[in-house]
């Protein structure tokens, strides 16, 4: 069985087309795919329309606690040996789920499928093809913002999948633990995905497995509020999982891509674009700052996680900076880009 989690707050329609997708998935018997609404204290009727109209078990919080632990709270529920996740904001073609299924069949290494996520708006264009990673921790997504020419249309290993639209093997999730709650949301697909490959199991992409995402749609695309979220998370996933080698370091490469995107801000390229003017910049330059502040208060917290970690550790430090300098992105890459989810 597949058992399908769609965390949702207050985003009725584009929560009908998300389901009304799942509904169409092919090449399922009857019964073999589950879909659990986790709704995070709703206020528009979202969750009694998921109720009424679609077959669906519906777990209701009251009040929004997150995109982690809404999401732990679906895997506990879920009674499939193959965990998806897909966002409120986003549609599954049809042979999403089966697609994504295929990846796992006589690769017992395999603990994680990524989907190739469109543009809702340009379908043309790619939202991400798995994920990449900069050496001060900030992740973003493979082949962003690039028309979709098939350069990624071969199964191959990414370094995880997007939590937007991703299959979890449920042994893997067992053995390592689901989401950490503490980051609540952005970065958390991410800090799960390097966990399970410090814990020795893979990730691969899989392009025929295509969904179609509303950018930004969660906390909207000049939210202060996400900017804080992904700064802190950065830090905190760099803490409790990086090795020594890269953390020491991880002030230089913040540095260095804080200047990048400077310079990219001044050609009008990058997340800068989406902050015009005066006001905007200081929004975002306060949001980062927040974001630091409210890091270093829970980097205790990140250290003491990071000593758990030797229990399910695979790969030895080096082999971890290894893979990250695999998956690295590029700064020109990453100033080009923006960070929206």
């Amino acid at each position: 069985m597949i058992s399908v989690i769609v965390v949702n707050w207050n985003r009725r329609e584009l929560l009908r087309a998300c389901l009304k997708s799942l509904e169409s998935q092919t090449g399922f018997d009857p019964g073999a795919v589950e879909v659990i609404v986790v709704d995070n204290g709703s206020t528009d009727g979202s969750a009694e329309m998921a109720e009424r109209e679609f077959r669906v078990v519906l777990i209701r919080n009251r009040e929004n606690r997150g995109f982690c632990a809404a999401n732990n709270q679906g895997i506990a529920a879920a009674r499939g040996q193959w965990i998806a996740l897909l966002n409120n904001d986003a549609e599954a073609d049809p042979y999403w789920l089966r697609e994504l299924e295929r990846v796992f069949e006589g690769r017992p290494e395999v603990g994680m499928a990524a989907s190739k996520i469109l543009v809702h708006e340009d379908p043309r264009r790619i939202d991400k093809a798995g994920h990449l990673i900069y050496l001060d921790g900030q992740n973003r997504g493979r082949g962003s913002g690039e028309i979709d020419r098939g350069q990624y249309d071969r199964l191959e290993e990414t370094l995880w999948p997007d939590g937007c639209a991703a299959m979890y093997r449920r042994e893997m999730l067992d053995l390592i633990g689901g989401f950490d709650e503490d980051l609540f949301a952005y970065a958390d697909d991410a800090e799960l995905g390097l966990r399970a490959r410090i814990a020795g199991w893979k990730c691969l992409y899989a392009p025929g497995a295509v969904v179609r995402h509303h950018r930004g749609a969660t906390l909207g695309v000049q939210s202060a509020r996400r900017l804080e979220l992904i700064e802190r998370n950065r830090v905190l996933l760099a803490a409790k999982l990086f090795p020594w080698s890269l953390l020491w370091l991880n002030g230089a490469y913040y540095l260095a891509r804080i200047a990048a995107g400077t310079w990219a801000s001044i050609r009008g390229q990058g997340e800068t674009a989406l902050y015009p003017g005066v006001r905007g910049k200081w929004t975002m330059v306060t949001a980062l700052i927040r974001g630091d502040c409210q890091a270093l208060r829970l980097l205790p917290r990140m250290f003491r996680k990071r000593r758990q970690i030797e229990r399910i550790r695979k790969l030895s430090p080096r082999q971890v900076r290894e893979l990250i300098q695999a998956h690295r992105i590029s700064l020109r890459e990453m100033t080009r880009q923006s960070t929206l989810s």
